[in-house]
């Protein structure tokens, strides 16, 4: 690990300006994905602005069907909230699924989102719950923020502040997850909308995405047998030597049935 300057600003205008006088500046939430990058000497920031002491991004709030929370919310206090827990019951159980108890206590919905690890399980549920993700400067749908293997539609100077998580009819997050690690080898966030269903999916491939075959088959009727027959095309899956694209595009109709039970109760 390289030295760097280290600065905690207590507001997001101080974070900004300190981000941009930095010549090769980084923002750390919770670390628990950029540590482990610096340790490998994956980055070598000049700076980095920790959030841990801006206030403005943390918090969990209800705006008539939208559930809020703020970027700095670790996932224990999202699985925690009796707020998640009585509008998105599915997102506080996704949340209770991350990792184990330091990363949960120590990880942040803002950084896990940021940093777009493909195996990850926010990005199953902000798209699966049509997401807002809001930044200093704008608001982003859930569709068009994940752009790649770890790449965002964030600018280098870009603070994401919050993210508002539209309130389904009823939604489940079904996941296999890896035994070492407990990253989703396939997870799926399932939500049901009165305009439709939406499905996003995380861990299969290089990002997360929406299957909008399963989509369709589900808007038309709510229910596990609605996806019989339906498969996704291996070619456009992840292979790792944990799972091969087969594999996962055999753990997809499965995860997504899984979550459509649990829904359904």
């Amino acid at each position: 690990m390289r030295d760097f300057q280290f600065h905690r600003p207590s507001t997001v205008a101080e974070a900004l300006h300190l981000l941009r006088q930095a010549s090769a500046g980084k923002l750390l939430g919770g670390g628990q994905s950029l540590l482990p990058v610096l340790k490998l000497d994956m980055a070598e920031p000049s700076d980095l602005v920790s959030l841990s002491g801006v206030t403005e991004l943390r918090g969990i709030r209800t705006e008539g069907n939208q559930l809020i929370i703020g970027a700095f919310t670790t996932h224990a206090e999202v699985a925690a909230s009796a707020e998640v827990r009585a509008k998105i019951p599915s997102l506080a159980r996704l949340a209770d699924g991350i990792g184990d108890p330091q990363v949960r206590n120590r990880g942040t919905l803002g950084g896990s989102l940021a940093h777009a690890d493909p195996a990850a399980d926010y990005p199953a549920a902000v798209l699966g719950l049509s997401a807002t993700v809001h930044t200093d400067r704008r608001t982003v749908p859930a569709d068009r923020f994940f752009t790649g293997l770890f790449e965002t539609a964030l600018e280098p100077d870009e603070i994401l502040t919050a993210v508002r998580f539209t309130i389904p009819q009823r939604a489940a997050y079904a996941k296999f997850a890896s035994h070492a690690s407990r990253y989703a080898v396939v997870g799926v966030m399932v939500a049901q909308y009165p305009g439709g269903v939406r499905v996003g999916v995380t861990g299969a491939g290089p990002s997360a995405f929406r299957w909008t075959a399963a989509e369709s088959a589900l808007t038309a009727r709510f229910a596990p047998e609605s996806l019989a027959g339906l498969t996704y095309p291996a070619d456009d899956l992840t292979s790792t030597p944990e799972a091969t694209a087969d594999y996962r595009a055999h753990l997809l109709p499965i995860m997504t049935k899984r979550a459509v039970q649990t829904a359904l109760g």
